[in-house]
């Protein structure tokens, strides 16, 4: 065999040995990118804290708008429980001298009822009452009922116009503007308020608390919230939207359920609290000296007053027996 030949397989071996000796990493280098890696992998990326610092920011406007919105809450539940604010809430056109004047005429009618059915001063005085103060904030109040449930009945449609023309590329004032022009009432005339509003330089934060005065249900509290919210940090609102449109229509199923499920004890409660007066009305007619011994003699007065006080009470626990509120 050829010594040169061997010579030059050796000095190859030699020279790829050191080659791979040399190419290899040292213990303290291993260990030193081991290092340098873990910290890498614990430091994070600029764009995982530019996510965390618009994540925290929006939380942080989230909560600002809702102290804002418990503080506004605060200062409209004297005005929402004030006359006027009774009024604005029935949607009628009066004022709160209108009001008084109506409620002073009920009130000499029924007491002109009451003395011409009782010659004393019981008779008038329980008429003056009930027409100066109870008719007719009853009747505003039965108004106020109505018109929040025509308007809770109508806010999820209306809420789905918002979504499709926002998906559709429409901005929110034009969406607001189409529900004030196409709705029936009373959605049109409290979303016609609030375009106004905002058309008069008023911010939208303080057009929807003012909508919130007028009517005071919790689907505008949501929807007043859902707007506030992204006004201030963003976010999609179609999809806020539809998911707020969605929970409202869930808690209109809800209360159909409930009202279906209590229309029992609800007949119940009112066949109980007419019957002393039909029972009254029918001995009435059969014994009439029987009966007006109760309205011309003073301890017939003091047992009357007894008896309405004694119904007044069962009545009003009958009434928070049977009204769920959710």
């Amino acid at each position: 065999m050829d010594p040169a030949l061997i010579a030059s397989a050796l000095a190859f071996l030699a020279f790829a040995g050191i080659g791979l000796a040399f190419s290899q990493p040292s213990a303290d280098a291993v260990r030193a990118a081991k290092r340098a890696k873990d910290i890498n992998a614990k430091r994070p990326s600029a764009r995982k804290i530019e996510i965390d610092q618009g994540a925290a920011k929006r939380k942080a406007g989230a909560q600002e708008a809702l102290k804002e919105l418990t503080a506004n809450e605060k200062k409209s539940r004297k005005r929402r429980l004030s006359v006027k604010g009774l009024i604005e809430q029935a949607g009628l056109n009066i004022t709160e001298t209108h009001f008084w004047i109506i409620s002073g005429c009920t009130g000499v009618v029924l007491a002109g009822i009451g003395f011409f059915i009782q010659q004393s001063w019981i008779g008038p005085l329980i008429g003056l009452f009930i027409g100066g103060l109870g008719l007719p904030r009853w009747v505003l109040k039965f108004l106020i009922g109505a018109r929040q449930k025509k308007f809770t009945n109508q806010l999820a449609d209306g809420i789905d116009i918002i979504v499709r023309g926002v998906k559709s590329g429409l901005p929110l004032n034009q969406c607001l503007r189409m529900i004030a022009a196409e709705s029936p009432q009373p959605l049109r005339q409290e979303f016609a308020n609030l375009v106004d509003a905002n058309a008069m330089g008023v911010p939208l934060e303080q057009s929807l608390t003012r909508m919130h005065e007028r009517m005071p249900l919790p689907e505008v509290n949501f929807f007043g919230i859902v707007l506030m919210i992204q006004q201030r940090t963003g976010g999609n609102l179609s999809e806020a939207l539809a998911n707020l449109s969605s929970v409202l229509r869930s808690r209109k199923l809800m209360r159909a359920k409930i009202q279906a499920l209590s229309s029992e004890a609800k007949t119940s409660a009112g066949i109980i609290g007419s019957l002393p007066f039909f029972v009254v009305g029918i001995v009435y007619l059969i014994q009439p000296d029987y009966m007006t011994l109760l309205f011309v003699t003073p301890v017939g007065n003091i047992i009357l007053m007894v008896a309405f006080i004694m119904m007044s009470i069962g009545v009003l626990v009958m009434r928070n027996m049977i009204n769920f509120k959710f």
